[in-house]
């Protein structure tokens, strides 16, 4: 059963990323804010749901929220500050995004840099506790998804519709042989380290 508040209240914002562990592509945040009376039966950590239930809950939760912003930290700028600062920074933009100043953040994991002066908690394994991150959970993952099958067009062997960036056998495979593109963190093992480069 997820929590609406961890304190009740107050304008509390779930925050929560998708993407830290891809070899390509972006890493994405949500950020949303629920109405107090919001209720699904359906809502869930989106690991925890199918493709297809993750696509029917989006425009519910896009609808219903109060507020909600999505922020985008490229591959690129991901190579250049580390995944740890990229998820940060990508949560403090869909934040900045928010039509509404939350009272607090819900941040998923253990983790955070402090945004302004909002107080945040963070909850580890919060998109499973509490509703606000686990529709949070559902945006990063559900835009994120979007875009790298949008990508996908330009560089079908990768099979980035399919596997969405996470190294998988396949992916790995393409990459040693086509190599990396201009979507790939050039700072993570793109390689198969039981692969031989020799």
């Amino acid at each position: 059963m997820l929590l609406q508040y961890l304190e009740q209240g107050r304008i509390e914002a779930g925050c929560d990323e998708a993407g830290r562990g891809c070899l390509a592509g972006p890493v994405f945040a949500a950020a949303v804010i629920l109405p107090p009376d919001f209720q699904n039966d359906i809502l869930n950590d989106s690991k925890k749901l199918s493709e297809r239930q993750r696509n029917d809950l989006r425009p519910i939760i896009e609808q219903n929220a109060l507020a909600w912003a999505v922020g985008i930290v490229s591959a690129a700028e991901i190579d250049e500050i580390n995944i740890l600062n990229a998820s940060f920074l990508a949560m403090h933009r869909a934040i900045e995004q928010l039509s509404i100043i939350p009272d607090a953040l819900l941040i998923d994991g253990n983790r955070f840099k402090p945004f302004k002066n909002i107080p945040h908690t963070c909850i580890v394994k919060g998109d499973g506790k509490m509703m606000s991150i686990a529709a949070a959970s559902i945006l990063a993952k559900t835009h994120r998804d979007e875009y790298m099958t949008a990508i996908d067009a330009d560089y079908p062997a990768y099979g980035w519709k399919g596997n969405k960036g996470y190294p998988t056998k396949a992916h790995r495979a393409a990459i040693a042989a086509y190599g990396a593109t201009e979507h790939h963190r050039m700072t993570f093992q793109l390689l198969d380290p039981q692969l031989s480069l020799f």
